[in-house]
């Protein structure tokens, strides 16, 4: 079978490089011919827009709409916005109505790849699937109410247009069946791991990597993603970061990736005067990522209990796992269900400094809990390598 995606990120972008990625990678081993149509955040720079990546064809058409530049994320002005998103949509419509595929799935319920994706259905019969894999109302950075009501308006029509929407979260599906999704159109797929990309590194490495941080003998928090406070409360875990501090003087704290909020994390470490115990690594080539979660002692993923954290599938949660890290949370949307019991991670009070530093404490402190926490976590990443879950996954277009 033919499979296009089309993509309104890059694929170094999270649920690109994460979710989308893999997923088309371990179709074509399942001997189906895979594409991706794009956007890229530095479109600009590319040397090369065309290029195939483990027997799958990438094509990135436009730019995103947003700026990527190093550490940092940047916005259009609205009159840019408007121009960038008319030739993204142009171009994804060209790139997609020009694909011979049998399937065209939507990667976000974005306007500029849905519209692409519907033309490919009434123009040409394809058959349409959408992915939903984050509530994009509530989590995008919306710079203006019209961008959030454009996006609401595609999040809640296209998912009826479709023969078929994929979403890794209960809360989404029950989004899509109050917005008049039949249940039965609707395939629950949770987020995953690339087994290959997360293969152990080598100990040499990491402790190479150690000593140029200064995290010799140091007990290390990590929180490895996205430093956007609109859907990623890193200031929740700085809150609690310090309060640990206090109790575990030999503490530090490893931030890795990038976003629009750094600047403003890094003024908060320093007024709370902490900013020499946090490392900002900003954001690192994606095959190095296991290297700094074998740093640390735990992986966090701090959150309040809103729409933006009931809708996402935590990617590091999988990748703690894959990576023998203990992972704490909180009791947020499809977290409970997913860490199960017994459980393969500890979960705090959402919004809670203080709990979340006791938590974080209880597993730096307990080596028989730290211990007991990798071995659930390892046993259950066996569910969730994209190679076991593709293959399930395949049959829905077989439907």
């Amino acid at each position: 079978m033919r499979i296009l995606f089309l993509l309104t990120q890059d694929l170094e972008s999270p649920s690109g490089l994460g979710r989308y990625l893999p997923l088309a990678k371990e179709l074509g081993k399942l001997g189906h011919t895979v594409n991706i149509a794009a956007l890229h955040s530095n479109y600009d720079s590319l040397d090369q827009t065309h290029f195939e990546i483990d027997g799958v064809q990438v094509d990135y058409v436009a730019p995103m709409h947003v700026r990527k530049s190093s550490d940092q994320k940047s916005f259009y002005s609205n009159p840019e916005l408007l121009a960038v998103a008319s030739r993204a949509t142009w171009e994804l419509s060209r790139s997609a109505l020009n694909t011979q595929a049998d399937v065209v799935h939507i990667a976000k319920p974005h306007p500029m790849n849905s519209i692409a994706g519907l033309l490919t259905r009434f123009l040409q019969n394809r058959t349409l699937y959408l992915d939903c894999d984050d509530y994009e109302a509530g989590s995008g950075n919306f710079q203006n109410k019209w961008q959030q009501k454009g996006v609401t308006f595609f999040e809640k029509q296209v998912p009826k247009r479709v023969k078929l929407v994929t979403t890794n979260t209960m809360f989404m599906k029950e989004n899509l069946i109050q917005w008049g999704v039949l249940p039965e159109r609707i395939v629950y797929l949770p987020n995953g791991v690339d087994r290959e990309r997360f293969s152990p590194p080598a100990p040499a490495e990491v402790e190479i990597l150690r000593k140029k941080l200064g995290l010799e003998k140091k007990n290390v928090i990590a929180y490895i993603g996205t430093l956007s406070l609109v859907s990623h409360p890193v200031d929740l875990l700085i809150k609690a970061f310090r309060i640990v501090k206090q109790i575990v003087p030999e503490s530090a704290l490893l931030l890795v990736g990038g976003g629009e909020d750094i600047e403003k994390l890094k003024r908060q470490a320093g007024e709370i005067g902490i900013s020499h115990d946090i490392h900002f690594c900003g954001r690192v080539p994606p095959d190095t990522v296991p290297l700094y979660y074998a740093l640390a002692d735990v992986s966090v993923d701090p959150v309040y209990d809103n729409p933006a954290a009931r809708g996402r599938s935590p990617l590091k949660l999988f990748e703690s796992w894959a990576c023998g890290v203990p992972f704490v949370t909180a009791d947020v949307g499809d977290r409970c269900s997913l860490i199960g019991d017994p459980p393969a991670g500890r979960l705090s009070k959402p919004g809670d400094p203080h709990q979340l530093a006791n938590i974080i404490y209880q597993v730096l402190s307990n080596t028989v809990l730290a211990e007991e926490l990798r071995s659930r976590g390892r046993s259950r990443i066996a569910s969730y390598y994209w190679d076991h879950m593709a293959i399930e996954f395949a049959t829905i277009y077989e439907l």
